[in-house]
């Protein structure tokens, strides 16, 4: 493997990132590339009017802090400003579970893999999260007391990322989905699961002022069985490795097929 780009939708100033950085550098070579700022929900898109920003990193991260969005970045550090492209594309950890279909479409994170997919390169996206009390969990996985926390999180990923590799998932995937419970390690179960079909419900409400704002509760709303899927993982406090491909067409049924018959 040349190297491994390491990119995050939480930016710059995720807790995941150096200790993510320095576990992937143990038996890799890493570059990272993230925003300047979080720029979760941003989904796979790309920032088509304007210009991008790009400066080195300091403080032990080899790589580069931009402007833009998790997928630019994905753009920028497998192109411009890289003399070849790497090997690999790892995103996260994700502060936050990625899992269901209306998250996997919505998150930055799972957007720089997509974009990795679109360049040829092989991505893996990682998220940890919970499913009781977000905002309490996530006050504390900022906490500076859960860095020691976050470095063997970090570990266990940067060893699930090799035997991913080492199984060939990419082989039959477009691009890997992992989720795993914060205190996820070797001794936790680990599933293949499927993508629930899950979407959720407003996201916005107006804040009096004749404006809008975010305002998610979180909860996911189900449009399809739960079995065997990564929302179901999620519930069980197990370590989700869902295989992704790219959306593709539904079969049509035989009435169907009528719209499509030729002109009398």
């Amino acid at each position: 493997m040349s190297w491994v780009l390491l990119t995050n939708d939480d930016g710059l100033d995720s807790p995941a990132l150096h200790p993510f950085a320095a576990a992937l550098s143990v038996r890799h070579d890493v570059r990272v590339i993230v925003p300047e700022r979080e720029r979760s929900w941003s989904g796979k898109a790309i920032t088509r009017f304007g210009t991008l920003e790009a400066r080195a990193l300091d403080g032990g991260l080899y790589g580069w802090a931009h402007t833009g969005l998790p997928a630019d970045g994905v753009q920028l550090g497998a192109g411009p400003l890289a003399a070849d492209p790497p090997s690999l594309v790892v995103s996260g950890i994700n502060v936050g579970y990625n899992h269901g279909a209306g998250y996997l479409w919505s998150s930055g994170t799972v957007g720089a893999a997509v974009e990795a997919w679109a360049l040829g390169l092989p991505a893996v996206a990682f998220s940890t999260g919970t499913m009781v009390d977000w905002p309490g969990w996530r006050a504390r996985v900022h906490a500076t007391s859960s860095a020691t926390a976050w470095r063997r999180l970090a570990e266990y990923c940067a060893w699930l990322l090799d035997e991913i590799v080492a199984v060939g998932l990419h082989e039959s995937a477009d691009i890997v989905n992992v989720n795993l419970p914060f205190d996820a390690g070797h001794g936790t179960e680990r599933r293949l699961t499927t993508v629930a079909r899950t979407g959720y419900g407003s996201l916005l409400v107006a804040n009096g002022d004749g404006e809008f704002i975010h305002s998610y509760d979180g909860k996911l709303v189900a449009r399809g069985p739960l079995e065997g899927s990564d929302v179901e993982a999620a519930h069980d406090e197990v370590v989700s490795i869902t295989p992704v491909m790219m959306p593709a067409s539904a079969p049509p049924t035989a009435a169907q097929r009528r719209l499509a018959a030729p002109p009398a």
